[in-house]
């Protein structure tokens, strides 16, 4: 299959030579694709009449190495789908209002065990590589992303000194702030479902300039991965109508980390100045000892 087409589009391109049973299949998929992207293998095929070796061989022969991939993607691609309503509807239907505290926590808990298993390690290390040696950083995100892009471009602007955010802009007015981006710098696009039309057209404008692309984003699939040399993936929930942002937030963290790591000189003479202004505009509250 190719990465960058979503399940729904692949199902619809291979429609027409499908099999009767993959009709069937295909069909409910699209219009009940909610519902799908929790379903196992032996409940689909309950649900629209076939077997489970037949739900098997459809998810295979679009190109998926078994139904667990397959299921991955479906997810990914409904997710990018839904309304804030649909957001909201699906929620309910899986929560129950006297245990969200635990649904919620555990749901994170999961979200970031599953980052910690598949986020490609290779490309966080070329990633942290590319940060290290670029001239200007730029940070690219939109809508609830955005906080994620605040948090690390508090802590990159200690450490580097060329940090540039660019955030809810319209596409006009972010391709300006844009337009000088070039083959030594880093463009860090963030973005997870809804995916962001502006942040994809950011990192699609920077890729025509030579620079060097970071995604961060929950699947290979993701729009904003397709012209990414680095893409790092975070899992990615839905709380009600908000995002969970747990897991993408200790990715950054560990980003953070792993660079602040090779800029230790630089960082603590860094906080050494930070520190003093601090102490003589008293921005933090004194504490007695």
């Amino acid at each position: 299959m190719n990465n960058n087409s979503d399940v729904f589009t692949v199902i619809r391109n291979n429609y027409s030579s499908m099999s009767k049973g993959h009709r069937k299949i295909a069909e409910y998929i699209l219009e009940n694709y909610q519902k799908a992207s929790f379903m196992t293998a032996l409940s689909l095929g309950q649900t629209v009449g076939v077997s489970e070796s037949t739900v098997v061989r459809f998810a295979m022969e679009l190109g998926f190495e078994g139904y667990p991939g397959f299921q991955d993607n479906l997810r990914t691609a409904m997710k990018a789908k839904l309304t804030s309503v649909e957001r909201i509807e699906l929620a309910s239907s899986q929560m129950d209002k006297n245990d969200v505290f635990e649904k919620v926590m555990s749901l994170d808990i999961e979200l970031i065990r599953e980052t910690m298993e598949h986020c490609d390690r290779e490309a966080f290390a070329g990633a942290v590589d590319a940060i290290l040696h670029a001239k200007k950083i730029y940070i690219v995100a939109s809508r609830s992303s955005s906080a994620i892009a605040d948090f690390l471009r508090y802590y990159f602007s200690i450490i580097f000194d060329d940090v540039l955010l660019l955030k809810n802009h319209g596409t006009s007015e972010l391709l300006q702030r844009l337009f000088r981006v070039g083959k030594e710098d880093v463009v860090i696009g963030i973005s997870f479902p809804r995916y962001s039309t502006q942040t994809t057209i950011a990192m699609d404008y920077a890729s025509e300039k030579a620079a060097t692309l970071i995604a961060v984003t929950d699947s290979i699939q993701s729009p904003v991965a397709r012209k990414a040399q680095y893409v790092l993936t975070a899992g990615s929930g839905m709380v009600s109508f908000a995002d969970s942002l747990a897991a993408p937030l200790s990715l950054m963290n560990a980003l953070i980390a792993a660079v602040s790591l090779e800029k230790e000189k630089d960082i603590n003479r860094s906080f050494q100045t930070l520190e003093s202004l601090w102490d003589e505009y008293d921005v933090y509250e004194k504490t007695d000892k």
